[in-house]
């Protein structure tokens, strides 16, 4: 039986990239108390809230919370208000990036390095927003980000979040390539399941956050991706490819 070959990897961002969510939690936490809020979410509760992907649709599921009674507000004063929120979150996110705040993670900057010099093929599908991935790869890689990733999904082009595997299919199809040819890099269930959803093999790095999550079916587990080689990624997929 023939191998397939190892072609391209496919990196989520928030979490996976880079230790994130400390700075996103701090980042809504302002946005509240701009807005005039008297919201907080603490550790355990935005631990919780992760289980929804999206920054807008973490608001409007907490909103139902807190006011899951009323229904004075009309759905599209709720909708400018849940995007304001977030506006003000954004803005602040990325002035915590551009003042050193957020770090990619161990092991990442070699393995894309890495990556580059042996020819792989190098692409993001996450469901974060654009913004926060400039703000986050400008700082962390350089002005020119954009040339080391060829394809970028995001929240603008794929608007079902994960688990939904929409980011990941639309990746495969801007890549031109299979599944089987690439692998995928997440640190949640949700991620997992979204790049599982679509075919990827994935190589899951869980960080404080989802360090409780379920990762069955996960192509290998790890505590970071310090000290990991193209060489063992080649190794893993032509394994699991037989």
């Amino acid at each position: 039986m023939t191998t397939v070959p190892l072609r391209a990897l496919i990196f989520d961002v928030d979490g996976t990239l880079a230790d994130t969510e400390s700075a996103h939690r701090s980042a809504f936490n302002h946005a509240f108390a701009e807005e005039g809020l008297d919201w907080h979410w603490d550790e355990p509760l935005y631990t919780r809230l992760l289980e929804v992907s999206g920054g807008k649709e973490r608001i409007t599921r907490y909103w139902g919370q807190v006011h899951g009674g009323v229904k004075a507000i009309h759905a599209g004063a709720l909708a400018d208000t849940v995007q304001r929120i977030h506006d003000l979150k954004t803005a602040a996110y990325e002035r915590m990036v551009q003042d050193g705040a957020v770090q990619l993670r161990p092991g990442v900057l070699h393995l894309i390095e890495s990556a580059c010099n042996e020819g792989l093929r190098l692409a993001i599908a996450t469901t974060t927003s654009p913004v926060n991935i400039a703000a986050l790869l400008r700082s962390a890689i350089g002005p020119d980000w954009k040339y080391t990733f060829q394809f970028v999904e995001d929240a603008s082009t794929a608007p079902c979040k994960k688990p939904h595997p929409q980011v990941y299919l639309q990746m495969l199809q801007r890549l031109h390539l299979h599944a089987a040819e690439c692998l995928a890099f997440e640190d949640s269930a949700n991620g997992l399941k979204a790049a599982s959803g679509a075919g990827l093999r994935t190589i899951v790095t869980p960080n404080e956050f989802t360090a409780h999550h379920d990762f069955a079916g996960a192509l290998r587990v790890l505590p970071s991706l310090q000290g990991t080689t193209v060489a063992e990624l080649r190794g893993w997929h032509a394994a699991a490819s037989r």
